[in-house]
C-alpha cells in the first residue's frame, strides 16, 4: 500500500516479540511517571516567586518578631504558607497518588496504618515532602546509578517505619475500608501555653 498524497511506500507494521512486551510496558510505565514528575517540577518552576505568601494569623503575629532574612527562603513545606503551601500540597499529593501509594503502599493493617487524609496530620505532611524532595533529588540522571538505592536505603525505609507505624501520625484513624474513622492526635502541651 502506498501513500496516496505522495506516492510513496507505507511503512511495514512494527512487530514486537511477545516476550519483549513486558519490557516495553515497563519501560513505558517509567516513561510516564518521569513526563508526570518533570510536570510536576515545571509547574513549581512556573509558580511565581514575587507572589507573597498569604500567612495564617498565627505567621503573621510571630514573623513581627523574626528579623529579614536574605536569600532564599526554604523548600520544605512547613516553611511556606499561604498559597505556597496550598500549591506545594497539590504537587506533593500527585506525588503520593500516582508515585508512593501504588509502588509502596501495602496493605493497610493496625500494625501498619495508613491515613487516607493523611494531609490533615501535619507530621505525615512533613515526613512525606521531605521524602518527595529527596526522591526528586536521588532519581535524576545526575544522581548517577546508585541514587534510587540510597533513595530507598537512606530515605523510604526509615520514613515508612515512622509513618505507619502502630504508634506514629496515624495510630488513632481506624484501618478498615468499612468503617473509616480519621483523628488527628494532639500535640503535648507547650509549657507556658494555656490548656
Amino acid at each position: 500500500m502506498s501513500d496516496p498524497i505522495t506516492g510513496t511506500p507505507a511503512p511495514e507494521p512494527i512487530r514486537i516479540p511477545d516476550e519483549d512486551l513486558d519490557d516495553l510496558a515497563s519501560t513505558l510505565a517509567r516513561t510516564i511517571a518521569e513526563v508526570r514528575q518533570h510536570g510536576v517540577i515545571l509547574d513549581r518552576l512556573g509558580t511565581d516567586p514575587d507572589a507573597p505568601a498569604v500567612p495564617s494569623v498565627e505567621e503573621s503575629e510571630t514573623d513581627s518578631a523574626r528579623p529579614e532574612l536574605d536569600g532564599p527562603t526554604s523548600v520544605f513545606i512547613l516553611a511556606m504558607g499561604g498559597a505556597e503551601y496550598a500549591a506545594e500540597l497539590a504537587a506533593l499529593g500527585n506525588w503520593v497518588t500516582h508515585v508512593l501509594l501504588p509502588t509502596y503502599g501495602r496493605e493497610i493493617s493496625s500494625t501498619r496504618p495508613w491515613c487516607s487524609r493523611w494531609y490533615e496530620h501535619q507530621e505525615a505532611v512533613a515526613r512525606l515532602h521531605g521524602l518527595w524532595l529527596a526522591w526528586q533529588q536521588l532519581t535524576d540522571a545526575e544522581a548517577g546509578l546508585t541514587g534510587p538505592a540510597t533513595w530507598h536505603r537512606d530515605h523510604l525505609d526509615h520514613t515508612l517505619l515512622q509513618l505507619r507505624a502502630p504508634d506514629g501520625p496515624f495510630a488513632a484513624c481506624t484501618t478498615s475500608p468499612a468503617r473509616p474513622n480519621h483523628r488527628v492526635l494532639s500535640t503535648p502541651d507547650q509549657p507556658g501555653r494555656a490548656a
